[in-house]
């Protein structure tokens, strides 16, 4: 008994620790695509080709002045930064990232990612609505239509994928592709739940919460020092988690592509894929220009829905007559 609680609360600090490299180094690498997509160099004069400008950024945050608005809800404007944060770091508790490598193999884990999840976007109509101003206000609010929007379309897109398995592990999800992966099967459901997770992320081309040109900064206008960089810890954490899934939902987990290489361990394949994920959304953010409002709820109601309902009703059918 206690040499299952000590590798527990092992595994909890090496899966914490490396989510934290993730998001720490995850914006280092934004910048890095932002100046290679934009022709120029990017971070470079903080240690060895840059390398150390996330500790930098960090310190930088850490001694900046930390002020509170007078006239804000003082227990939900220092609450909504936690609320940012925390989601991402309990998602990785169900995350397989081998066989045999997971804190937990809970078999709905794909039921409470879902829920999970779901929370974070407390963190940025709090944040809204606690600093008493207009502008944070109306990027909570915009917060709140979009991810409720996009939710349904990210939740009925895994769907699709728990059908097909009979599962909702995340850990039978990765077993059941060991000879084909799900984006062959499900591509649809994946460009679906690509496209909803980003919106979800509030991400460019759908960060609209935060839209610097209406809304000055959106939701996180009155905050700073570190309750601001909280806020950017939650969006690369659960850029890190949401690729981490996307990975174990249609790209075959830690199973090497097309089998190829096999003496590298699955762990390695795993943070591979994740990273390309990863990347891929930076790679969004710098290329397209951001949409207004009214076409991406209008893309969510009337393009994203109906796909994924009609195919929920395709792969049910598949299921039920294709065996």
């Amino acid at each position: 008994m206690l040499e299952t609680v000590i590798l527990t609360i092992a595994k909890i600090i090496i899966f914490f620790a490396v989510l934290m490299f993730f998001v720490a180094y995850g914006t280092y690498a934004e910048r890095k695509v932002a100046g290679g997509i934009q022709d120029r160099i990017g971070p470079l004069h903080c240690g060895p080709f840059g390398l150390l400008q996330p500790l930098a950024d960090g310190l930088k945050l850490f001694f900046k002045e930390d002020i509170t608005v007078a006239k804000s809800d003082k227990p939900t404007y220092y609450i909504a930064p936690i609320l940012a944060v925390v989601p991402a770091i309990l998602v990785i508790a169900v995350i397989p990232v081998d066989e045999n490598i997971m804190i937990t193999d809970l078999n709905i884990a794909l039921l409470y990612f879902l829920a999970v999840s779901s929370l974070s976007v407390y963190a940025i109509m709090l944040g809204g609505w606690a600093g008493n101003s207009k502008y944070p206000l109306l990027g909570g609010l915009r917060s709140a239509s979009q991810f409720i929007s996009y939710e349904l379309v990210l939740g009925l897109s895994i769907v699709c994928v728990a059908m097909l398995v009979g599962s909702f592990s995340l850990r039978d999800v990765v077993l059941y592709q060991k000879d084909m992966w799900m984006v062959f099967k499900q591509p649809i459901a994946f460009i679906c739940y690509m496209i909803a997770a980003i919106a979800e992320l509030n991400r460019a081309p759908f960060d609209l919460p935060e839209a610097e040109s209406e809304l000055v900064g959106g939701y996180h206008t009155e905050y700073s020092s570190m309750k601001f960089a909280m806020f950017f810890l939650g969006e690369y954490a659960n850029m890190v988690v949401s690729s981490a899934i996307a990975t174990c939902l249609f790209l075959g987990g830690w199973y090497a592509p097309f089998s190829i290489l096999p003496f590298i361990p699955g762990f390695i394949w795993f943070l591979i894929k994740t990273f390309l994920i990863f990347f891929f959304m930076l790679w969004i953010r710098w290329t397209y220009p951001r949409v207004r409002f009214d076409q991406l709820m209008g893309m969510s109601w009337k393009v994203l829905m109906p796909v994924v309902l009609l195919n929920i009703l395709v792969t049910g059918f598949i299921v039920t007559f294709g065996r």
